[in-house]
């Protein structure tokens, strides 16, 4: 996250100031090592932004800062992207894999012609977009496009700072991510209920889809053990080296890291089908009465409020569903996240339930003068897939 402490400038000073680091591309991104913690190769890196070198804006903190309060924010974050792609690939020896932060707040911005050049001509490495939990209960469509886009162009996803909102677990099957990194607070608390919890979610989830778990901030041995304790299978930190220019990485790459990871999935992120046709591909159509969809929202209600975190994805129709709103009413108040779509599927009424670990879903078709039709899920996978084509349609 990035956060400024300073004493803020005249707004003019600062616009003048990011559009000088926009104009001259004064953008010189760091690099971190991450390593297997069993052999401590170094399986890829992490490129960190920082602006032009001796000052006010060459730490992260301050140079995104002024740069959302110069309305730059867009520029600023796919100058980053673009800088950290050119050293990389400009390297005697590119790293296998190379992972770069995604700004959540403008994730609704198009790529620029520079990024779009720059993945198309063909990488040396694999790119591995870092989405923060920031991102996903406020720009969920954004983040499933530019996913999808990762995904086309071969490259994969993963998610960050997984242990300091309950929300990233409930999120975490929606996007699937090839790889999930522990926040640094689970490491310095390793015997916390809360980061057991936490881990046995992520476990779960890695074992599942077999995403590579990475541990941040291990600066010492103990950090290391805990690390592997936790189920990390990767790890980065002071302990591995220190972030520094691509040239003095100073480390020999695996060249198997790349492999290590699950292969790019064109398409997964954003299906074609109806959530209902979804559904009907993973489990039996039955009748869909009024009086069956409300029991069913009744009962999702009801597991919505229980869970610790619980995400909730609504599309409903303006005609076709009478007396259901009611119960979508109280459906959305037992959640802490709900999202309900701004383009509702036509003839179709769709509700998904996303919990750490558990998913449910409910979808109904109402053709014109036809019996409605109801799928109900009550597993994982399924229900994400839902989730998925539902938030395909949020913008």
């Amino acid at each position: 996250m990035h956060t400024s402490h300073a004493s803020p400038a005249p707004p003019s000073a600062v616009h003048a100031t990011i559009s000088a680091v926009l104009a001259d591309r004064l953008v010189q991104p760091l690099f971190q090592p991450i390593v297997d913690l069993s052999t401590r190769t170094v399986m890829g890196l992490e490129a960190l932004a920082r602006g032009p070198a001796g000052t006010v804006l060459e730490f992260p903190d301050r140079l995104f800062a002024a740069a959302r309060v110069a309305g730059r924010l867009a520029g600023l974050d796919m100058l980053c992207a673009e800088r950290a792609l050119e050293c990389a690939a400009a390297a005697p020896v590119p790293p296998p894999l190379l992972f770069v932060n995604v700004e959540p707040a403008v994730m609704d911005q198009p790529l620029s012609p520079r990024l779009i050049e720059l993945i198309t001509a063909g990488l040396p490495f694999r790119e591995i977009l870092e989405f923060t939990e920031r991102a996903l209960p406020t720009v969920p469509g954004s983040m499933l496009r530019i996913a999808g886009q990762a995904h086309e162009w071969g490259n994969g996803l993963a998610l960050d700072d997984v242990g300091v909102d309950p929300m990233s677990l409930a999120f975490l099957p929606i996007l699937e991510p090839e790889v999930i990194k522990l926040d640094m607070s689970l490491v310095r608390a390793p015997h916390a209920g809360h980061t057991r919890a936490v881990c046995a979610v992520v476990g779960a989830e890695a074992q599942r889809t077999g995403a590579v778990v990475i541990a941040e901030g291990i600066e010492t041995e103990d950090d290391l053990r805990h690390a592997r304790a936790l189920g990390a299978h990767w790890g980065q930190g002071w302990l591995f080296g220190r972030p520094g220019p691509i040239d003095g990485v100073g480390h020999r790459f695996d060249a198997a890291g790349a492999d290590a990871l699950p292969r790019p999935r064109p398409g997964f992120h954003q299906p074609t089908a109806s959530p209902f046709q979804v559904a009907a591909a993973h489990g039996p159509a039955t009748p869909g009465d009024a009086h069956a969809v409300a029991a069913t929202l009744a009962r999702m209600r009801d597991i919505a409020a229980s869970a610790e975190a619980a995400v909730v994805v609504v599309s409903c129709p303006a005609s076709g569903f009478p007396g259901i709103a009611v119960s979508l009413h109280e459906l959305a108040g037992r959640a802490r996240s709900i999202v309900v779509l701004d383009r509702p599927v036509p003839d179709e009424l769709a509700v998904a339930v996303i919990g750490p670990g558990h998913g449910y879903a409910v979808c109904v078709q109402t053709p014109h003068e036809q019996e409605a039709k109801m799928v109900i899920l009550n597993h994982l996978p399924p229900a994400a897939a839902v989730a998925r084509a539902l938030l395909n349609r949020h913008r």
